[in-house]
């Protein structure tokens, strides 16, 4: 598949399942076997936000995702702290040369061992442009488990532009399909009953179009906004439609 080829998929990509598989496998063809991609629309200034609200791809196992995400450790992981405050492609032997340079923290540390252990030691990370400082996203490619840094280096040498261009046409993609987080994942009656709400209606008016009593429209709605973690029902249309599980086909 040619890269010309490879974006017409993507273009027109269903869903993120199909999305992700398939570039997966274009992404392994290069050398980068164990991808993680990130994106919140809750940053702060000093916070990722919940990570309930996370968008997170990723083909690494369980173990590596227990330990990097679950018990934070990627709080403190220096790619991770390099792509949020830059934009493009960083090589991770950056990471080496904090290392020699003694500017790596106590807790970055501890994260390098991990990787290391999971024989995550060589890849490239790729932070993309954000339009709002709330908003932010990352992949992480990892290389194959015997492929040094410096193989990469050169690889990315030849093949850099292309991977970094698949990788931006990706992520601009991911946003426009829609996500359902493993904890904040709506009812078919409780995405409706926001969709109404969004589009203006009433609680007695939505009642009326879902043939409904309004005190179930109401239990809907505040089940909503409990599954979104949101203290209004304003802050559930806003928090949905940003996940895209507003006006979803075949919802």
């Amino acid at each position: 598949m040619t890269i010309i080829d490879y974006l017409h998929f993507v273009s027109g990509a269903k869903s993120l399942e199909e999305l992700w598989h398939t570039h997966v496998q274009r992404m392994a063809d290069y050398g980068f076997d164990r991808l993680m991609y990130g994106y919140t629309r809750f940053k702060t200034e000093t916070s990722l936000g919940d990570p309930d609200d996370f968008v997170i791809l990723t083909n690494h196992g369980s173990e590596y995702v227990n330990g990097f995400l679950k018990q934070g450790l990627y709080h403190h992981a220096p790619m991770l702290r390099w792509a949020l405050e830059n934009e493009g492609a960083g090589s991770w032997q950056m990471i080496a040369e904090m290392q020699k340079s003694g500017g790596l923290s106590r807790q970055a540390k501890t994260v390098i061992d991990f990787n290391e252990r999971m024989k995550m030691s060589a890849g490239y990370t790729v932070s993309f442009f954000s339009a709002s400082p709330r908003y932010k996203g990352a992949i992480s490619l990892g290389g194959a488990e015997n492929t040094t840094q410096k193989d990469l280096d050169a690889l990315w040498k030849e093949h850099g532009e292309d991977i970094i261009l698949m990788n931006n046409i990706v992520h601009l993609k991911i946003l426009t399909l829609p996500y359902d987080p493993p904890n904040r994942s709506l009812t078919s009656r409780q995405r409706e009953a926001l969709q109404w709400v969004g589009d203006g209606k009433t609680t007695q008016d939505i009642a009326l179009l879902m043939g409904l009593k309004a005190a179930t429209v109401e239990k809907h709605l505040r089940l909503a906004r409990a599954s979104l973690s949101v203290e209004t029902t304003a802050q559930a249309v806003l928090k949905a439609a940003l996940q895209n599980q507003m006006y979803v086909v075949g919802s």
